[in-house]
């Protein structure tokens, strides 16, 4: 039953992912992977919270698993850092790499702050 829980966040966080980047793309013309980078960051806050808030195993399988795991995206990051550096934009690749370690970081360690006190 667990996997169908997973499948359907799936389904929800992929065109989510989709959606999104191109919502960012439209609004910033750059070579620099905003979309990706807005998803992954995005998707680090949510499962943090989840992680903070200590939700019960289905919910985390249908958000966590399931919705996060297809909203961000790791080979997406990748592709488009090595994009960038073969390119000649060592400078964005870099950025890119470095920018997204942090923000997703970041983003998790206020998530689960916030969803400690959200329930605590």
């Amino acid at each position: 039953m667990t996997w169908l829980l997973v499948l359907a966040g799936g389904a929800l966080g992929a065109p989510l992912r989709y959606l999104t980047d191109r919502a960012v793309r439209s609004r910033y013309d750059s070579v620099f992977p905003w979309g990706t980078l807005t998803v992954n960051v995005l998707g680090s806050l949510v499962l943090g919270v989840l992680a903070g808030a200590a939700v019960a195993s289905p919910a985390y399988a249908l958000l966590g698993t399931g919705l996060c795991g297809a909203l961000t995206t790791y080979s997406t990051f990748s592709y488009e850092t090595l994009r960038l550096a073969q390119a000649g934009s060592a400078r964005y690749a870099a950025l890119n790499a470095v920018a997204t370690v942090l923000a997703s970081l970041g983003a998790v360690a206020a998530g689960v702050e916030l969803g400690q006190a959200l329930t605590g």
